[in-house]
């Protein structure tokens, strides 16, 4: 179980969302979170692989280096 405090414009937006949609305020604050944790989640992977990257020294290849060695170009 969880308990939070919102404040009341987010209180307010929450309850008139939940009244239009006829949906729990449960309902969106469980959509939300899922979506926050998910998105965190992803973030955390992408961060940690960058720094991997930055310490590797391992030398980055342009997007227009990759077209030109796959014949690619509109050379």
């Amino acid at each position: 179980m969880l308990s939070i405090r919102l404040s009341k414009d987010l209180e307010n937006r929450l309850s008139a969302l939940s009244d239009r949609t006829h949906r729990s305020k449960s309902f969106f604050v469980k959509k939300a979170l899922e979506k926050f944790l998910e998105d965190e989640e992803e973030y955390q992977i992408a961060l940690k692989a960058y720094e991997d990257y930055l310490r590797s020294g391992k030398k980055s290849t342009s997007f227009e280096e990759v077209m030109k060695k796959n014949g690619l170009d509109n050379d």
